[in-house]
């Protein structure tokens, strides 16, 4: 099969096997030439470990650590006409080079939300790894079927308490126009807060705890994002970022019940706007990361997914001074992206934005190319006119 990429609003709905290999080693390559954590994780849990910091955290763990790796995720695989979700083909190119290097790579498909999956990992890590001491909790996901009530929560991305109206740009076809997006209810606020907020980590780490395979000294963590007071009225004080105030009410409790059983510790990274999956699909923020990549490649501070989490781990978790937490109890790895000089000149160019000078006053380019990146596509050295097997088994 020749696969090329097909785009449908925010998400590309084709993904490349050996593109998404070589994405892969280039984020292995990284990790590896920043040289050996100091002290890092033996054994890891990655819960939504397939794409975007999820991923990242598990090559981290791997290649920096030597450590071996437990990854949940929910991925299609291939079906006769059409290849299989970028996620399922980051995996096998993950897990092939972790055991070439001799390390254990172990993968679960399936609804990480469910008390299945969760038995299947419990399971799993007890006769194959035996205690974890990184437990990442990385997952994006639009729905979630409560697994002890049934119900069917599906999140939104509106404001909350009034309408709002700011500049997006459709990155596919770059025009920049005005969006309105009426507020959410209620009932749209608590499932929000029930697919993204934080019980089901708790789930996870109550189960881990009753069952012994939470290690001495073990470290949980979730990731969040703040932004600038651009993106506030969408994310920080819309249903996102509700729910993410309900993560970091799991964090402060997660942390209290890994101290209580004498084990470690857990708190919220909050990490820099970049490309994603999840990110593309939110109003107004993919002109404000075409907007901020642009500043931060000329200002020699820009970072993706993997340079984020390397730097988490190389830095605050496993090196540098420790853990370094802002007045909220988190740590801030958009500690380059808020700097006050590169959040002015955000400011500066914002409303100077138009469809006709999008290109030189953003990094639209740039976007578009992390876009495709993410399914596979653009990576040099990849024919992308050659017949690829798109049948690849995950094991």
């Amino acid at each position: 099969m020749v696969i090329k990429p097909k785009i449908r609003g925010f998400v590309c709905i084709t993904a490349h096997p050996q593109g998404c290999a070589a994405h892969v080693q280039e984020q292995i390559n990284l990790v590896k030439s920043r040289g050996p954590l100091k002290n890092g994780p033996r054994n890891v849990l990655v819960i939504g470990a397939s794409t975007g910091y999820g991923l990242a955290s598990r090559i981290a763990a791997a290649f920096g650590s030597g450590a071996n790796t437990l990854g949940i995720f929910f991925e299609r695989p291939s079906e006769e006409d059409r290849p299989a979700t970028p996620g399922w083909y980051n995996t096998i190119a993950f897990s092939d080079a972790a055991r070439a290097a001799g390390l254990k790579a172990l993968n679960i498909n399936g609804d990480a939300f469910s008390d299945d999956i969760k038995r299947q990992a419990i399971d799993l890590i007890r006769r194959e790894l035996g205690p974890i001491d990184l437990i990442v909790y990385s997952l994006a996901s639009p729905r979630r079927t409560h697994p002890r009530t049934g119900a069917v929560h599906k999140s939104v991305l509106k404001p909350v308490g009034q309408s709002y109206t700011n500049k997006t740009v459709d990155t596919d076809k770059g025009i920049v126009s005005q969006i309105t997006i009426e507020p959410a209810n209620e009932a749209e606020i608590a499932d929000t807060a029930a697919v993204m907020g934080g019980e089901d980590w708790e789930m996870w780490i109550d189960a881990l705890l009753a069952e012994g395979l939470v290690a001495p000294g073990a470290t949980s963590m979730a990731y969040s994002y703040i932004g600038p007071e651009v993106t506030w009225a969408i994310y920080k004080n819309g249903t996102i970022g509700l729910a993410k105030n309900d993560l970091e009410r799991a964090a402060r409790k997660i942390d209290a019940s890994l101290k209580a059983h004498g084990y470690g510790r857990a708190f919220i990274s909050v990490n820099k706007a970049l490309v994603t999956q999840a990110s593309s699909a939110i109003p107004v923020v993919p002109l404000y990361i075409s907007i901020l990549y642009k500043i931060m490649k000329a200002n020699g501070t820009h970072e993706g997914c993997i340079e984020q989490i390397q730097r988490l781990f190389a830095t605050q978790l496993y090196g540098g001074a420790g853990l370094q937490f802002d007045d909220q109890g988190r740590v801030r790895i958009d500690d380059w992206e808020m700097r006050p000089e590169i959040q002015a000149e955000v400011a500066r160019i914002w409303p100077q934005v138009t469809t006709e000078n999008l290109a030189s006053f953003t990094d639209i380019a740039g976007y578009r190319s992390e876009f495709l990146k993410l399914f596979g596509f653009g990576i040099p050295g990849i024919n992308y006119e050659a017949e690829v097997e798109p049948h690849l088994p995950l094991t």
